[in-house]
């Protein structure tokens, strides 16, 4: 059974981040959405993974996924990317650098404070380890991001081109 305290902390994950989307704006949020969507399935996969090898433990005694590692991937994961993305697409090092401020917070302060609170430590890694392990995805979100981009771009000059060209064969 989940208790009050783990119950309000993964209300407090999922729901804060989530509605920071409000001040996104609609065409930014379309915008970025894909991408979003791609890396929190991608991290969902990592956490099943790290999870099964046990990088990390959770301080409920009745291990759950539900309840220890989704409101992590599903919470803060696909906002935080979201607004870096609005932010800093488009400039590489800005991205990697908004990245790897976000992803150090995480692995060197917020893990501190999880353990503290009792919520989850690590377990199999050290700090340096869990900020590469998160800190890696954030290439790959950048990539899923431009191939949106690319295939966005594709059919509009595809259109010009064909309509042109049907012009031309009247």
């Amino acid at each position: 059974m989940i208790t009050r305290r783990h119950f309000l902390f993964n209300l407090g994950l999922v729901m804060i981040p989530w509605l920071s989307l409000i001040f996104i704006g609609k065409r930014s949020f379309k915008r970025y959405s894909i991408a979003g969507v791609f890396i929190v399935i991608f991290e969902v996969i990592n956490h099943m993974y790290g999870n099964k090898r046990k990088w990390w433990k959770f301080y409920e005694k009745k291990k759950s996924f539900l309840r220890d590692e989704l409101p992590f991937s599903v919470g803060p994961y696909m906002p935080l990317c979201m607004w870096i993305l609005k932010y800093s697409y488009g400039n590489f090092k800005k991205f990697v650098l908004l990245n790897g401020i976000a992803d150090g917070i995480f692995a060197f302060v917020m893990m501190d404070v999880f353990k503290k609170l009792k919520i989850v430590r690590l377990n199999r890694l050290n700090q340096f380890q869990f900020f590469m392990y998160i800190h890696y995805k954030a290439y790959l979100l950048y990539l899923v991001q431009y191939l949106v981009e690319k295939i966005r771009r594709q059919p509009t000059s595809n259109m010009r081109t064909n309509s042109h060209e049907s012009l031309q064969s009247y």
